[in-house]
């Protein structure tokens, strides 16, 4: 008797832009935790819950590849990525390079509309924290704020590749729960980095930025460390 495979609630879609529309809808799954690390992607079933072909379900999972959330196997195909310290360590260190060369550049371009835009996102950030909003609503209220950031410096190279480490960024704090006991404390954290801004201050900028990603990795490998242990020890 063949066992009927539960569905993962996708719902159907139309064909424009489909390999990126596929490959949306696979990153949320995977960074929201429902498709868990080390899960077999199975082209057949998500084209068949889509209501597409395994054709652009194959590329979203290669455009996924790339983006660091997706692993392929020869004759084996795609599995949710495991995670590493040395994975985690290697991707706040990447942050870091690119987001201190960004505070740089907008100390530089900054402007009333940059300002405004940064401003608001920290409200932002305070709002879903008070509104109890899911971790998944404030993780990415959190990386809108740096997002933001990257198109202020006005080089596209730097959100280009900040879109990469945003998704991998997401991913890693999910798979461990949340970063606070208070949410409050996420939008809190930017706020030096804004006040650093609008001061036109490159040092000051430099400095919030490097405490803020530096210490979003310390939480980030410990909580990491934790969650292994406690696997290990089961």
């Amino acid at each position: 008797m063949t066992q009927t495979q539960p569905s993962s609630g996708f719902q159907q879609i139309d064909r424009e832009g489909l390999v990126q529309r596929v490959a949306k809808l696979l990153s949320k799954a995977i960074i929201s935790g429902k498709l868990a690390p080390g899960a077999r992607l199975s082209e057949s079933v998500v084209a068949r819950e889509l209501g597409v072909s395994r054709a652009p379900v194959r590329e979203a999972a290669r455009l996924l590849e790339s983006s660091g959330l997706v692993r392929s196997e020869p004759n084996r195909g795609f599995f949710v990525r495991q995670v590493s310290i040395k994975a985690l360590n290697d991707l706040y260190e990447l942050r870091l390079a690119i987001e201190t060369a960004v505070v740089e550049r907008l100390v530089q371009n900054w402007n009333d509309e940059i300002e405004e835009a940064l401003s608001a996102q920290v409200a932002e950030l305070h709002r879903v924290a008070t509104e109890e909003a899911d971790i998944f609503t404030q993780v990415e209220a959190d990386m809108q704020f740096h997002r933001l950031m990257c198109t202020g410096s006005d080089n596209p190279k730097f959100l280009q590749v900040f879109e990469q480490v945003a998704i991998e960024t997401e991913f890693s704090i999910m798979l461990i729960g949340q970063l606070y006991d208070d949410p409050t404390r996420i939008a809190e954290t930017h706020e030096p980095i804004l006040e650093a801004l609008r001061a036109r201050d490159a040092t000051k900028a430099v400095s919030a930025i490097r405490y803020h990603i530096s210490e979003a990795q310390r939480i980030v490998i410990d909580q990491f460390r934790l969650l292994e242990e406690g696997k290990t020890s089961t």
